[in-house]
């Protein structure tokens, strides 16, 4: 699905959120790799299960066509600084419902950008009638957790010691949920 794009202002950054195009695949895979880098709040490694230009071009047709499926990027002078990716599928007993993800560059983070990619997100969920969101979250990203829980997601339940970060140590995985009525 598409939506319409959106431009906004935050503490002077000026940026903008809107659906994925074919033309921003490199840059997206470019992204990916810089971003699973930065941080360890990633599943990923950098390089681990890397996507080329070819794959993201993919990704934005296939989510482009489904009716519950959303790809949104948002844009700081023409570079993409951050993108998300909600996908449902075909099975009936699970139709209703999206899985929800967000990936953004690290000097981009405080500037309200992942939770307006959320808002947005969530904007077309309500829309497009679908029930639940749900998402997963490393432990230690606390800033995040409460941003999910702001915009109405709960903590459905705990994956106990279900990633191993470069410190060595084991640590879990929160699975939230939005449900709308």
């Amino acid at each position: 699905m598409r939506i319409n794009s959106k431009e906004l202002i935050v503490r002077g950054i000026s940026y903008t959120i809107r659906s994925a195009e074919i033309q921003d695949a490199r840059q997206l895979s470019e992204v990916r790799l810089q971003i699973d880098g930065e941080t360890e709040n990633m599943d990923r490694e950098k390089g681990e299960a890397y996507i080329d230009c070819t794959g993201f071009e993919k990704i934005i047709e296939e989510d482009t066509q489904a009716p519950n499926h959303l790809f949104l990027v948002a844009e700081v002078d023409g570079a993409i600084v951050g993108f998300s990716r909600c996908e449902g599928n075909s099975l009936k007993r699970t139709a209703h419902k999206v899985e929800f993800g967000v990936c953004m560059l690290q000097a981009y983070w405080g500037y309200g950008i992942g939770g307006a990619l959320l808002s947005e997100t969530l904007d077309w969920t309500d829309a497009a009638g679908i029930k639940k969101v749900v998402l997963t979250v490393l432990e230690t990203n606390e800033k995040a957790i409460k941003l999910y829980e702001k915009h109405g997601f709960n903590v459905e339940g705990i994956l106990r010691q279900d990633k191993l970060l470069s410190d060595g140590n084991y640590y879990n995985t929160v699975v939230m949920g939005r449900i709308s009525i």
